[in-house]
């Protein structure tokens, strides 16, 4: 295992990561929307999820037992269905509404995705936050904040106020989809496999979104005037969303869903950076400040471990940082085991009304071994 110092590099390097190819997408979407008046977000959206599809769906049609993907479907087919609806809607709703109101209302107003998804990890997930978590997201939208206040200085208030409230509203409900899609996602690659949700919610998605843009986009498609830059710019899109796709259950499986948000918080201000250079923006100290305030933030959050709820039926209540096991797959294989020879030794018939636990703890370890007794 990393020291603690060297694993807490690691994560903050990985969230940025995630946050740089955020930024590609943000990148790629402002040409093709200023230069080349390019107006199809679900025909982009559509693109990622056919080369999750393509990757990973395929790859679970080779899988051999429960991990094939006719066995998952003939199991969870609806729950990905949802995943896969809530997903795409997400991103839909957020794109959309850019048409109705400010970009200071949507940096604000996006955030919410954070403590929605707080909420939905305690009551879930069982997880546990402590103050400093708490601190450390106040201060992650402190400086989101600073960000918001330095576009204002700055004039860059964009976006239409055609009908604001409508605008705020569906930026509130993008956020909700996000944390409900990314709680699924949480769940899924800490208990069942990445490759399982990926293939999945590329299934799902490529169907979902290829009905949506044929019946919303079909003429803005086939008004675009193709040609390589254009196709160029579609192609960065798709491969930074696609690998941002791939490589977060990495991420989410190191640290959780929320501290991948926080992490993101900074895909905003990266983005600016690059329109200094690119779109001609004014440069405020204040994006310094704001970057510097998430950091902060941000490490605060992964340098103080999450703690499991004793409510929790998986999760040990004593003992959990003691040196016995080194994550919670470890309990969770074990039970799991337990479970196994405990029924096959009911089936035949020994030692009626003993628990193999209650046995084992009765047996000298092996030499080098280690006790199953927490």
């Amino acid at each position: 295992m990393l020291c603690p110092n060297r694993q807490l590099v690691k994560t903050v390097a990985m969230g940025q990561g995630l946050a740089v190819l955020m930024c590609g997408t943000a990148v790629t979407s402002q040409y093709l929307a200023s230069d080349y008046h390019v107006d199809a977000p679900m025909f982009q959206s559509f693109m990622s999820y056919a080369l999750l599809c393509l990757t990973y769906t395929t790859a679970l049609l080779f899988r051999t037992g429960n991990g094939n993907m006719f066995q998952i479907l003939k199991k969870r087919w609806w729950k990905y269905l949802l995943v896969g609806l809530v997903d795409v809607e997400a991103n839909y709703t957020v794109v959309k509404a850019y048409q109705y109101t400010t970009l200071t209302s949507i940096q604000l107003l996006d955030c919410f995705v954070i403590p929605v998804l707080m909420i939905l990890s305690c009551w879930f997930l069982k997880t546990c936050y402590r103050p400093v978590h708490y601190v450390s997201v106040c201060v992650c939208l402190l400086g989101v904040g600073a960000m918001v206040g330095a576009d204002l200085l700055a004039g860059r208030d964009l976006g239409s106020t055609s009908d604001v409230l409508l605008g705020d509203g569906l930026v509130l409900l993008s956020a909700s989809l996000y944390a409900v899609s990314n709680l699924c996602q949480e769940y899924t690659v800490k208990h069942l496999s990445s490759v399982e949700f990926l293939g999945m919610v590329g299934l799902f998605g490529t169907l979902i979104s290829g009905i949506q843009l044929g019946v919303l986009e079909h003429n803005n498609v086939a008004n675009i005037q193709w040609d390589w830059r254009i196709g160029l710019l579609f192609a960065g899109y798709g491969l930074c969303m696609y690998t941002l796709y791939s490589c977060m259950p990495i991420v989410v499986k190191k640290t959780s869903a929320t501290a991948v948000n926080l992490s993101l918080l900074t895909a905003d201000l990266l983005s600016l950076f690059c329109g200094l250079f690119l779109f001609q923006y004014t440069f405020s100290g204040l994006y310094i400040v704001s970057l510097v305030i998430i950091l902060v933030g941000f490490v605060s959050f992964n340098a103080v471990a999450t703690t499991p709820n004793p409510a929790d039926p998986i999760t040990p209540s004593v003992g959990w940082e003691e040196g016995g096991y080194d994550n919670l797959d470890d309990i969770i294989n074990e039970e799991v085991v337990v479970a196994v020879l405990e029924e096959q030794e009911e089936e035949e018939g020994e030692c009626p009304g003993v628990s193999w636990n209650q046995r084992t703890q009765n047996e000298e370890v092996p030499a080098g071994g280690r006790s199953t007794k927490m």
